[in-house]
């Protein structure tokens, strides 16, 4: 782990922890009290419709955005913030820098440096952000492109590989701030079916490993797969949350089945 984790951290509490979260853009309201906790190991997927709230749950989660209402705790330790409704923010810039460093985020296209080489974009956040020794950057990045699956593709540019191969090599970026969780924002949803598996099986071999995961997904299947926790986001509120089985089997509220009903046929 690296040495950027809080050292209030409570040793039990849950690795993210979020209660009652608000947001809103204007008068339009996103997310209207959403509470969701991650335990340590634990792999939580959010599905829902298109403006459900799930991306800028994540989003808020990650501090990329601002809510106005509502706690976000990382090990127990709570956001601290300053000014009320819409002119909330962050109190504790120093804060916020430390909590990314421990909450790696995934996003849907990919967001590598196209000027660097594979091998840069996986190791640059840790030499400039934890001012980690390059050796042993070096030494991890090669160690997680080949853990991903593209080992060989170390000294390529972004531009020169496929859309599954770069989200594979983002997903190894994630990996090298040795994050105690990871944000995956429709990680496959860019891809054409046959890319897609790739990077579920390299999402599906992290969720065997035991890593904590939050997981915005279109894909019923992976969210199926890998998930311990899943839930079902409608009109920023949750309409029904619980294990996989019992949601994709047994659905109990009518929106989840016509939502499951429309994606299956899809």
């Amino acid at each position: 782990m690296t040495s950027s984790s809080s050292p209030s951290a409570a040793p039990f509490a849950p690795v993210i922890e979020i209660q009652g979260l608000h947001k809103a853009y204007g008068a339009l309201e996103v997310l209207k009290g959403v509470t969701v906790v991650a335990h340590p190991g634990q792999v939580i997927s959010l599905i829902g419709s298109s403006g459900s709230g799930k991306s800028t749950l994540l989003r808020c989660c990650n501090l990329l955005e601002d809510s106005q209402q509502g706690e976000i705790l990382f090990e127990g330790e709570a956001v601290r913030w300053k000014g009320t409704g819409l002119n909330r923010q962050p109190a504790d810039r120093a804060q916020v820098a430390r909590i990314r460093t421990n909450l790696s985020m995934v996003f849907q296209n990919f967001n590598l440096w196209a000027h660097m080489t594979v091998l840069q974009n996986v190791m640059e956040a840790p030499l400039t952000a934890l001012k980690q020794k390059r050796p042993a950057v070096e030494a991890r990045a090669r160690e997680l492109l080949d853990k991903v699956g593209i080992g060989d593709k170390a000294d390529v540019y972004p531009a020169q590989m496929s859309g599954g191969q770069q989200q594979r090599a983002a997903i190894a970026r994630a990996l090298c701030m040795e994050p105690r969780a990871i944000l995956f924002d429709e990680p496959t949803s860019a891809l054409d079916p046959e890319l897609e598996q790739e990077v579920v099986r390299v999402i599906k071999a992290l969720a065997d490993e035991g890593r904590t995961m939050i997981i915005v997904t279109h894909d019923m299947r992976m969210a199926a797969d890998v998930s311990d926790h899943v839930i079902f986001l409608h009109q920023g509120l949750i309409e029904e949350q619980g294990p996989p089985d019992d949601l994709f089997g047994a659905p109990k509220s009518e929106r989840l089945q016509q939502f499951l009903s429309a994606t299956q046929s899809a």
